[in-house]
């Protein structure tokens, strides 16, 4: 297609050798339904089977498919951050590889985007997925949201078509840890939902295994809030302020003379009291620390091995 593309269609390819066909089928059903210029951008994520593989055959079929391999397995989000690099579309669509997220909602999604929208976001009320992942989810968007102070909706993910000086915004922020939903809500823009259909994967089962989704939120409630930190400095106070009343009452019990160890009240209240004043100390020193260190290394993201 030698006209510039309207669309951009982002998708982060990791184990799909066998769904990838399929997907770009079903988007180019779909785009045939709008009649505008479009381009397909799959990201393998150095996915262990052959994906890559069949990526490249469809470049080689389509010219209007871009295949890029990220040197290393780096993840979802980064993986994104890498497609999101390379668009050209005046609007970008972003979705996974997996074929929950069906491709014939792109229409939707353009269209609504077409009413003045920069940012229009999929929603999925009824999900199709495990009872574990739709309960990890849900305890991930409370977590979030009470450790953020802000409003987390698990029903809405990465699917979603945004506006290009969105997507520019985007990848101006230069944080470490890369967590694409978080990003849209942080940049703001006019946003709206559309509510669409949510299938079962097409094949395989999801990369996020439990320890990497408590990994996920771990590393994304940190880097986008000190709340945490405030938490440990109130549990600091807080046994600080227990360790006075318990010195109080050891007084008594020695004015009383109620203990017959000599030494006691003070070695106690020390412990207390400072042990309240290190966790304090440890706990904001040590995190704050953790953070600026993955910060200022400088490190990029995502390193692109080979674009077709």
């Amino acid at each position: 297609m030698s006209q510039e593309p309207i669309i951009s269609i982002v998708s982060p390819v990791y184990r799909a050798e066998k769904i990838v066909e399929n997907l770009v089928s079903e988007i180019q059903l779909a785009m045939e339904q709008l009649s505008v210029a479009y381009e397909i951008i799959l990201v393998d994520d150095r996915s262990p089977d052959n994906s890559w593989e069949v990526m490249k055959s469809l470049s080689a079929r389509h010219n209007n498919i871009k295949s890029i391999r990220l040197s290393r397995n780096f993840g979802q989000h980064p993986a994104i951050m890498a497609g999101l690099s390379k668009t050209s579309g005046e609007w970008v669509v972003v979705m996974d590889c997996d074929l929950q997220d069906q491709p014939k909602e792109i229409v939707k999604l353009y269209q609504k985007a077409t009413e003045g929208f920069e940012v229009v976001l999929a929603r999925r009320v009824k999900r199709a997925d495990s009872f574990f992942k739709k309960l990890s989810s849900k305890i991930f968007s409370k977590a979030f949201s009470f450790f953020t102070d802000t409003e987390y909706n698990n029903e809405v993910a990465n699917y979603g078509i945004y506006h290009r000086k969105v997507i520019l915004s985007i990848l101006e922020i230069t944080d470490y840890i890369k967590f694409f939903p978080l990003f849209v809500n942080f940049v703001g823009f006019k946003s709206t939902t559309v509510t669409v259909e949510h299938a079962f994967r097409g094949e395989g089962k999801s990369s996020y295994s439990f320890s990497k989704l408590i990994s996920l939120a771990f590393n994304t409630i940190i880097s986008f809030s000190n709340k945490p930190l405030k938490m440990f400095v109130k549990f600091g106070m807080l046994i600080s302020f227990i360790s006075i009343l318990f010195g109080v009452y050891n007084l008594y019990e020695a004015l009383t003379n109620r203990i017959a160890v000599l030494g006691y009240s003070s070695l106690i209240v020390s412990i207390w009291f400072l042990s309240g004043v290190i966790i304090t100390t440890i706990g904001v020193t040590g995190i704050y620390v953790g953070k600026i260190f993955d910060q200022t290394k400088n490190r990029p993201v995502f390193i692109i091995d080979e674009v077709i």
